[in-house]
């Protein structure tokens, strides 16, 4: 017997139909559109029917194929010259999105209790690929390949589309510290048991900034196959020896059969990466501390162009990790933070924002004689008045849940907004833009 959930196509329609907006691809928009919200339908049932019937799952897992007791993922929609598909995500208050957003409905703040990521303080670079045109490649980005912006349905959130056997790199205005953090949002169409097992998604963390791989790295492979459980691939050489080479048995089909947040943290030899809520990867000693410098993405075994598997990434922030916030906030009274993020023009919390705002819990926890004004910032799009009264309902919404959710007195917090008032990074750039949305804490 199969459990079956039936979710309301209009909630779907309006978070997964898109489309191409290049004109040669018209017909590509409405044939993917229904397929999305197909397959949008069958991840949650596969994820209702293996919590509901998980043990007769495992029985039959041994009646019909012993050994195994993998999921059984489903063909994700594929990209034909009639159609496609991604989601319609806010982005102009963060860098995350959550892919419960899109198949799932709204997860709350709470499923998040396990994700202890924290984003650091200090934006290096922020890329939404809102200054570039659709079908170019994008301008603060090389390549030895081919790429090009796309935008989705009436959304104006645009993605890089990345080709087969492909390096990309994006432009650092310097090189990475010693600890700092990467996050990107990824989606993907036509995945399915054909898929090569080798197929991946590479992140590279280098020595150079060239097309070759350097004396020292560290690489990440997402897997993309369906077919099995592929494992996350590792790999590092630091001073021209390898230290590292496995895969990491972590299934990851359904999660990249939808939207998801990758987020990355290194902090001097350490290396972590969680996907969503999930953590997947944490290396004590797998980066040759001092000597990371550029950041690489390169897509392996995946034939976007024939066999219609496009991959597209978009919102790539790179931020210096600062010092502990608890240190800040006793040393010089205040500090703020990029990582509470924000529905687009509104005061909702992202969920992913749970591991920087434990942070901050813990830290008043700790220093209970503390009380801190919590300030919101916007960057300068849209009206002055508008963006002040937004940045004091998200300094409200933060007292709020630090309050009901980490449990401190609401009489040791107090808000205020500043709109767009006082930037710290210039906002005619999307780095700039995501320095300035932030919520800054002030000990009074």
């Amino acid at each position: 017997m199969q459990l079956r959930v039936f979710i309301p196509k209009t909630a779907f329609c309006c978070l997964l139909l898109f489309s191409f907006t290049n004109p040669t691809n018209a017909q590509f928009l409405k044939k993917l559109g229904k397929v999305a919200e197909k397959a949008a339908e069958r991840t949650v049932e596969r994820r209702v029917d293996r919590e509901v019937s998980k043990k007769t799952d495992e029985a039959l897992d041994d009646v019909l194929e012993p050994g195994t007791k993998a999921p059984n993922p489903e063909t994700n929609p594929p990209i034909t010259q009639e159609g496609n598909t991604s989601p319609n995500e806010n982005t102009s208050a963060g860098t995350n999105h959550s892919s419960s957003e899109v198949n799932e409905g709204s997860k709350t703040l709470k499923f998040y209790t396990n994700y202890e990521f924290v984003a650091g303080d200090r934006v290096l670079l922020y890329d939404d690929f809102s200054v570039d045109n659709v079908g170019d490649f994008p301008a603060k980005w090389n390549t030895n390949g081919s790429g090009e912006v796309v935008t989705f349905n009436d959304s104006p959130d645009k993605w890089l589309k990345l080709s087969h056997r492909t390096t990309f790199i994006p432009e650092l205005p310097g090189t990475l510290p010693k600890d700092f953090t990467i996050e990107f949002d990824m989606i993907t169409s036509g995945l399915d048991r054909n898929t090569s097992i080798n197929s991946r998604l590479t992140l590279l963390l280098d020595d150079n900034n060239s097309f070759k791989h350097g004396a020292n790295y560290a690489e990440m492979g997402i897997p993309l196959a369906q077919h099995s459980d592929a494992g996350i691939y590792v790999n590092n050489r630091i001073n021209n020896e390898n230290t590292i080479r496995n895969f990491v048995m972590k299934d990851v089909r359904n999660e990249v059969l939808q939207l998801s947040h990758v987020a990355v943290a290194v902090n001097g030899t350490r290396y972590r990466m969680w996907m969503n809520e999930r953590k997947l990867v944490d290396l004590p000693r797998f980066i040759g501390s001092g000597l990371i410098k550029h950041v690489k993405f390169i897509l392996h075994n995946v034939n976007s162009e024939n066999k219609d598997q496009p991959i597209f990434i978009t919102n790539i922030k790179v931020a210096e990790g600062g010092e502990d916030l608890r240190s800040k906030l006793l040393k010089e009274g205040k500090f703020s933070t990029t990582g509470i993020l924000f529905d687009s023009g509104s005061d909702k919390i992202k969920p992913e924002s749970y591991g920087t705002l434990k942070k901050i819990a813990d830290a008043l926890q700790q220093e209970s004689g503390i009380n801190v004004r919590i300030i919101g910032h916007t960057d300068a799009d849209g009206s002055d008045v508008t963006n002040l009264e937004l940045s004091k309902k998200r300094a409200a919404s933060v007292k709020q849940t630090l309050s009901n959710d980490f449990g401190i007195s609401e009489s040791r917090l107090q808000i205020d907004g500043k709109g767009e008032a006082e930037p710290v990074g210039d906002n005619s750039s999307a780095a700039g833009k995501a320095q300035n949305r932030r919520v800054e804490f002030v000990k009074f």
